[in-house]
């Protein structure tokens, strides 16, 4: 669904943080990106998500090139960004930052209905704290708000950077339980960046590991069982 063909990309004129880099992720798969601090994981998901253009290279979604459009188009075509720091709107309650998710399509009330009852089917939690402000939930149940609302565009493709950051392992855990779901029953793709190497191996499909924003290594979890301890002790 996803590929992104050798491209170069920063955030200042001259210098490139990607240097050349390709991958892809497929539909209905979990597919991560591991790699050291710093080697343009995330930078490289502001890049196929819009936020950043590229000087070199090319992005395709479905085939058709999206390569420098802007986060609003690519987000009508399908593509939902999560970031790393948790993005909601404190002082709105749980439903309305669900709706304010669905903004592309707010005229549509009874489509937004919808998806808003689809996502308290997912997270009885939010269902649970719906008429509560964001600011009063706890880390976990923020981080699957900022989910939730991503889903409002029914997306076929969700990037995700580090949904797992600053959690505690149990609730780290029910994200990642979330996302298997998403998958394996939604039949969502899922590009996911993740310091948790570990957890999110055990949950994908494809990885690719990348250094100082050039790949260095790719393949399936099993691929990856005999290196992953070498790999991890080179990022320390």
């Amino acid at each position: 669904m996803i590929e992104v063909k050798d491209v170069f990309a920063g955030y200042r004129r001259g210098i490139d943080i990607l240097q050349g880099i390709s991958i892809k992720a497929d539909k209905e798969r979990i597919t991560i990106i591991i790699g050291a601090n710093g080697t343009g994981k995330s930078t490289l998901l502001k890049t196929i998500y819009g936020f950043l253009r590229p000087t070199k290279g090319k992005i395709y979604y479905n085939h058709e090139d999206i390569t420098g459009a802007k986060p609003n188009w690519v987000s009508m075509k399908g593509i939902s960004y999560v970031m790393q720091r948790i993005s909601i709107f404190p002082y709105l309650t749980v439903e309305e930052n669900l709706e304010l998710g669905g903004w592309a399509f707010r005229k549509n009330k009874k489509l937004i209905k919808q998806r808003i009852l689809e996502n308290y089917d997912r997270f009885p939690v939010l269902s649970q704290k719906r008429n509560a402000g964001a600011y009063s939930l706890s880390g976990g149940t923020k981080r699957l708000l900022q989910i939730a609302r991503g889903l409002m565009i029914d997306p076929g493709m969700l990037l995700l950077d580090e949904p797992t950051a600053g959690l505690a392992p149990r609730v780290a855990g029910h994200v990642y339980e979330i996302l298997e779901k998403l998958r394996s029953l939604e039949r969502r793709g899922i590009l996911l960046v993740d310091q948790n190497v570990r957890q999110a191996m055990e949950i994908a499909d494809y990885i690719h590991v990348i250094e100082m924003g050039k790949n260095k290594a790719q393949g399936t979890r099993l691929d990856f069982n005999t290196d992953l301890k070498e790999m991890i002790k080179d990022w320390l």
